[in-house]
């Protein structure tokens, strides 16, 4: 698959600021601080179509951009960051919820976790609740630059173990700024999108 065109749709805290259910939609979950912005700017081709922040727990909107007019990404709020007031980080946890129970036309959740680490109990509960929904199965691990070429398939064996991964689910090692395992995940996508 190749993005030739990627464009902010809707920033959205309540399901009457969605835009309408008719376009397929692929969300993206991760820690703040993972490098999902920069992701999302490598797979769409833009430098700044998502905004890469120095501070962590910037995103509190449900952002949708539509992309090639045939498809949606979705960038839901970073968790777990902790400067933010609990108030807010609740009210994120609603806003994500009700995105994810109801909304009929997203059909997959990629969870981004950093590599250099192991998941983080936030990591696990929320692979666990995609899990509920059935929106799990593909796991970005970020920053693949910041370890060895050695350390990957160990580090991807121990975030499978994290998470409880089956055979069938994707890990997919990505680096934003070596610009490299992003291909593998537009593959994913666009049979996911074909399904």
């Amino acid at each position: 698959m190749h993005i030739k065109k990627s464009d902010l749709e809707a920033m959205a805290v309540k399901p009457q600021q969605y835009p309408p259910a008719t376009l397929k939609e692929i969300a993206f979950a991760g820690r703040s601080n993972v490098g999902k912005s920069s992701l999302l700017n490598l797979i769409t081709g833009r430098k700044k179509l998502a905004h890469v922040s120095g501070n962590p727990g910037k995103t509190r909107t449900i952002n949708f951009y539509i992309i090639n007019d045939a498809f949606r990404i979705v960038d839901l709020p970073g968790y777990g960051y902790a400067k933010v007031s609990r108030s807010v980080s609740q009210g994120w946890g609603e806003m994500m919820e009700r995105y994810l129970a109801r909304r009929e036309n997203l059909i997959k959740v990629v969870q981004l976790v950093d590599i250099r680490h192991a998941p983080s109990k936030q990591d696990v509960e929320m692979y666990q609740y995609l899990r509920h929904f059935g929106l799990d199965g593909i796991v970005v691990a970020t920053k693949a630059d910041k370890i060895s070429k050695s350390q990957v398939q160990k580090q991807v064996k121990l975030i499978r173990q994290a998470l409880r991964l089956s055979g069938e689910d994707i890990v997919i090692p990505v680096s934003a700024l070596k610009k490299t395992g992003y291909e593998e995940l537009l593959g994913v996508m666009e049979e996911l999108l074909e399904e």
